[in-house]
């Protein structure tokens, strides 16, 4: 009885196991049906991204499905049972296909282009050139202080990469390919498709690559154009795009394996990181110039804004070469900053010009070394960095510095460096007045260049690098020059209107004598208002000073003189040739000196 009732429920089992296979076997091809209807690879097809979730669906009871063949007796349906389970494997491993197709698919048909970003980066990438991209000192250039066009990180922020609608089915997918083994094809699926989007961005920037030998042929202005798109690529890049790349790959891996969100991360911005890094590098090895100082300030200060954001993006050290590399590309261009700078100063004290500048104005080096140092002024945090003394082998360009700085231990190395500056400027100067044959000219020259370097101080922000010492010092200089200047011009004109010569032995004047005194300061005065209208001094303000001065001297005596001694020409033949000029009509011919264009007086006065 027992034995019947065991066969009995041993036939049963088997009855229902092989409805089970029955089952499943209908069930996987029901299955396969819905795989094939959800052809994701179709460019036609598009859909949206909770189609995913259907599919995942069909994943999940295919391997379900597998688990209950492999729980299942065989008995003596083993070849039918081993058939499905092929079957079944089968089926998986061309679903986990399309599954990885459709992860591509939507990393890819629902990426977001970074348009605000770029069109921000297209309005703003080829600013005006300005004017210290000019190497020659003989050029007349007024120079603007140049600003750092590349703004800090505040104004950006991190989008999404991908439309937020997809975001979770892409998660979704990583996290079912990771618990089935797919791992590995879904961090390359993922990295192949992150680096075909970066590199779509990428070209958009219109980024073209350039060797050393390329740069050095470059212009200038073609070069410095590149180095501002550069550097606002750089900045977008990292504070947008890596940021955006390394929270999406955070979000997608992070839950399932911090390192691999990294190693994805650092795969995919490996090459962009570099390309971008490796013109930094190549402009900073580049030998340097005085006009390229400004924008290898801007990378550097660029590069250097951005360290603790790509030290932070990379800090998991899944790889020191990228960090490595942007350190080492860091210090370049502090060493090629440093280089450019020695050399504007070198070319200071080097530069000779073999004529002199045209009616004693303002030198144009004058005007490009005040202009350059005030727009340094906008990079003191840096130059403090790069000029401090800590690195004795940059002192051989500045060997005054330190004795500047036991003088004046309240200033920054940086208004050190630049008062030095200032000071070879105003030695060169001093040796450029030499060249004019007429001292008054070269106290002229003087005054206007000492004057013009004053103003530059006075109304910038050289004023708290240079100092009020240093303006008063100079305030002293230029009207020692406008005095020296005076005395030669116009002591032997004011001689004219002394009384000296008049009362010979207590005899009274002579009307000879008197007609002469007149004669001769007619002459004199002539001859002075012919050269020195000739000559020029350019600040309105400084032009007035200086006139009103000489004015003061000359009308007060030449008044004096006429009121004196023009009755004793009373009843003389031609009286008018000898007394010329009512006083207010020197003091109109006065308003003439300096203005640059030579002018005449038409006289006659006889002996």
């Amino acid at each position: 009885m027992m034995a019947a009732e065991l066969v009995k429920q041993c036939s049963n089992i088997t009855l229902r196991e092989e409805s089970e296979i029955c089952d499943i076997k209908h069930a996987l091809k029901a299955l396969r049906k819905k795989i094939l209807i959800l052809d994701f690879d179709n460019s036609i097809h598009v859909h949206d991204p909770q189609d995913s979730f259907e599919y995942l669906e069909v994943l999940y009871k295919i391997r379900q499905l597998s688990e209950r063949l492999r729980s299942l007796n065989p008995g003596g349906e083993a070849k039918q049972l081993d058939e499905l389970t092929v079957y079944a494997d089968d089926l998986s491993e061309m679903a986990m296909a399309r599954l990885e197709e459709e992860f591509v698919y939507l990393l890819t048909h629902y990426k977001q282009p970074l348009e605000q970003e770029l069109l921000s980066f297209r309005s703003t990438e080829d600013g005006s050139v300005d004017d210290f991209s000019r190497s020659s000192f003989s050029e007349h250039t007024e120079g603007k202080a140049m600003q750092n066009d590349i703004s800090g990180g505040s104004e950006y922020f991190v989008p999404d990469l991908i439309q937020p609608g997809a975001v979770s089915a892409v998660k979704s997918i990583a996290k079912f390919m990771f618990l089935n083994g797919y791992d590995k094809e879904c961090c390359q699926a993922y990295i192949s498709a992150r680096q075909n989007a970066i590199d779509e961005y990428f070209g958009s920037l219109c980024l073209d690559k350039f060797s050393i030998e390329e740069l050095m042929s470059t212009s200038w202005d073609k070069l410095n154009s590149l180095i501002r798109r550069w550097n606002r690529a750089m900045r977008v890049f990292i504070q947008v795009y890596l940021a955006s790349e390394r929270r999406h790959s955070n979000h997608v891996f992070g839950e399932l394996s911090v390192p691999t969100a990294e190693m994805c991360f650092y795969e995919i911005s490996f090459n962009p990181i570099m390309q971008l890094l490796s013109f930094y590098e190549s402009v900073a090895i580049v030998p340097p110039k005085t006009e390229k100082l400004f924008r290898l300030l801007d990378m550097y200060e660029v590069l250097d804004d951005l360290l603790p954001e790509v030290e932070s993006l990379f800090e998991a050290g899944y790889d020191n070469m990228i960090i490595n590399e942007y350190h080492e590309v860091l210090v370049q261009l502090g060493e090629s900053a440093r280089k450019a700078f020695a050399e504007f100063k070198n070319a200071i004290q080097s530069y000779t010009s073999s004529s002199a500048v045209a009616r004693g104005a303002v030198h144009p080096l004058t005007k490009y070394v005040m202009n350059y140092i005030k727009a340094l002024t906008g990079y003191s945090k840096t130059l403090d960095s790069l000029l401090k003394d800590t690195d004795r082998k940059y002192q051989h360009f500045a060997p005054d510095i330190q004795l500047m700085a036991n003088s004046y231990p309240h200033f920054t190395v940086t208004a050190l460096h630049l008062q030095s500056v200032a000071a070879v400027l105003e030695a060169n100067l001093e040796a450029g007045s030499r060249l004019y044959k007429d001292d008054r000219l070269q106290n002229i020259f003087m005054m206007n260049n000492i004057h013009y370097m004053v103003q530059k101080v006075k109304n910038s922000d050289l004023k708290s690098f240079l100092g009020d010492d240093w303006i008063r010092v100079h305030n002293g200089k230029f009207r020692q020059q406008a005095m020296r200047y005076e005395r030669a011009s116009w002591n032997n004109v004011l001689s004219y209107l002394s009384d000296d010569g008049l009362y010979a032995a207590g005899n009274a004047a002579s009307r000879k004598t008197i007609r002469d005194k007149f004669k001769n300061f007619n002459l004199s005065f002539e001859e002075v208002y012919r050269v020195q209208t000739a000559w020029s001094v350019p600040d309105d303000l400084l032009r007035e000073d200086v006139r009103i001065s000489i004015s003061l001297k000359v009308i007060q005596a030449y008044r004096t003189f006429v009121g004196r001694y023009s009755g004793h020409l009373d009843g003389t033949r031609h009286r008018d040739r000898y007394i010329k000029y009512r006083p207010e009509d020197l003091e109109t011919l006065l308003l003439d000196l300096f203005e640059g264009t030579q002018k005449s007086l038409q006289h006659s006065c006889r002996a």
